[in-house]
This record gives C-alpha cells, sequence and structure tokens, in this order.
C-alpha cells in the first residue's frame, strides 16, 4: 500500500512532461520515414564496411532514390597501455570515432553535422591469435554502438524537424 503511496503521484506527475516515444506510429512515424530516404556513402576499409553494414540494419529498408544521403569518416585507434616487465602492452584501448553529416541529396545543403564514438578496453596476451581475435569482436561490438548512436542522432533530428 505504501509503495503504490509513493508511485501514484510519480505515475501523475510523468503523464504532465509531454514526453513521447521517438517512433510513436512505427514505420510512419517521422524517424522511420527519414531512415528509409537515406543513402548511405560508402565507408573506407574495414571498420567503415562494418559500420555501414551495422547502419543498414539500423536504418531497415531503404528507399530504391534516396533523397537524403550520410557520409561518414571514421577514426579507428588502438592504444597500448599497461606496460609488463619485459617492456609489452598488457592492454589496449580501441577507439572508434565517427564525423558524420546527413545531407539534402539534391542540393548538398548539411541537415545534421555531429560526431558519434565509442571505446572498448582488450587484454594483451601471449598468443597473437587471441589478440587479434579480440581486436576484431571489439571491433564489431564498436561498429554497432556508432550505428546505434547514429541512428539515434538521426531520429532526434527527425522528430524535431517534423515540429
Amino acid at each position: 500500500m505504501v509503495r503504490l503511496a509513493l508511485i501514484l503521484p510519480a505515475l501523475l506527475a510523468l503523464g504532465g512532461c509531454q514526453l513521447q516515444p521517438v517512433y510513436a506510429g512505427g514505420s510512419s512515424s517521422a524517424p522511420a520515414s527519414l531512415m528509409a530516404d537515406i543513402g548511405i556513402a560508402p565507408i573506407p576499409e574495414r571498420a567503415g564496411f562494418m559500420v555501414r553494414q551495422a547502419l543498414e540494419e539500423q536504418f531497415g529498408r531503404q528507399s530504391a532514390a534516396p533523397s537524403l544521403r550520410l557520409e561518414v569518416v571514421l577514426d579507428d585507434q588502438i592504444t597500448a597501455f599497461g606496460v609488463r616487465g619485459d617492456s609489452s602492452a598488457a592492454r589496449e584501448r580501441r577507439t572508434l570515432r565517427a564525423r558524420f553529416r546527413l545531407l539534402d541529396a539534391a542540393t548538398g545543403t548539411v541537415l545534421v553535422d555531429d560526431t558519434a564514438s565509442a571505446d572498448a578496453g582488450i587484454d594483451r596476451v601471449s598468443s597473437n591469435y587471441a589478440v587479434v581475435a579480440a581486436e576484431t569482436t571489439a571491433l564489431e561490438r564498436l561498429s554497432v554502438d556508432i550505428a546505434r548512436q547514429i541512428s539515434a542522432r538521426l531520429a532526434r533530428y527527425a522528430r524535431a524537424a517534423r515540429r
């Protein structure tokens, strides 16, 4: 009974804050419509391929003739730290940064210019194969994280532009 007395005022206050789901309306929502109308420019190198693939999964179905173009420039770095007694690195940090721009395909007008970043820690072990596998797995996770950040930022843009 006490919990109900504490929760009820919070629920009533929440109703007055006018929060609305970004994807209210499902596939006909402003973010879903915007993302279906975006063509993703090629992104060089392996990290670019992985980010582009993750973006395509985030955006879903795409228009045959998109009116918007997404350009992404990546900065992928691996930094070693934590020195062992034999002067080898004990850990690595893989950082993936993306600068992305959403452009009107017809005019080239920049609609969104933003950045996203993610990083992951990697343990350095004696097996080179294990280190390469850990770096690759980290890149896969970081690519998905970057794609989610870009997707969320574009969804907020679509929601704001609709008003």
